[in-house]
């Protein structure tokens, strides 16, 4: 025969029904506290969302203004380029601003935001508020582009590349020189250009 088992006794001074009271109240503290938890929940989450929101619009307007100040150096840079060019050796009658190329056939896109030209050579610059070594690398790509789509439309002549920038790290600077590129930078009022180790590269 099994034993019965008994209820535990309860501490000395309390009955059933205190103790029934105890777990309630307990039950109620804890339903009340899982309660605040889920509103602080909800609180850090809409906080957290409202400052994901913010810094999304920092992004936004941040890459404004970097486009807005690229605009700008490009509109100072470019009626003196020819100029600083033709005392390296560079004679470039004709300075365009804001081109692109666009063929579909060849799948072949790009934009240059200063390109002057001769009737052998081209220069291609890419003009920065804040100069990079990754905006030196498309830079790069952006010349075979072009070098590809002259080969394909006929275009003989050889294309050399120029980065300009407001803030450039050291870092940038001279890779964008190893790379063969003229380094347009401030100096005082004006700019200076600085040109590539050896002969510029040309594509």
């Amino acid at each position: 025969m099994a034993e019965v088992q008994t209820l535990p006794d309860y501490p000395k001074g309390l009955d059933f029904q205190q103790v029934w009271a105890a777990l309630q109240e307990t039950k109620q503290i804890l339903r009340e506290n899982a309660e605040q938890f889920a509103q602080q929940q909800k609180e850090t989450d809409r906080q957290m969302k409202e400052t994901d929101r913010q810094m999304k619009e920092t992004d936004k307007r941040l890459g404004k203004l970097g486009n807005r100040m690229g605009e700008v150096i490009e509109y100072m840079v470019a009626p003196n380029l020819r100029e600083k060019f033709r005392a390296l050796g560079y004679d470039f009658p004709s300075v365009a601003q804001n081109s692109d190329v666009s063929d579909r056939k060849n799948n072949i896109y790009l934009e240059i935001d200063i390109k002057l030209e001769n009737g052998d050579k081209a220069m291609l610059v890419e003009v920065k508020a804040n100069l990079t070594i990754e905006d030196v690398k498309e830079h790069i790509e952006r010349l075979e582009k072009m070098r590809r789509y002259a080969d394909l439309h006929g275009d003989k002549r050889t294309f050399l590349g120029a980065v300009a920038g407001v803030v450039m790290a050291s870092n940038a600077k001279e890779y964008a020189i190893k790379q063969g590129f003229f380094v347009i930078e401030p100096s005082g009022e004006t700019f200076i250009i600085i040109s590539p180790n050896g002969e510029p590269k040309e594509w």
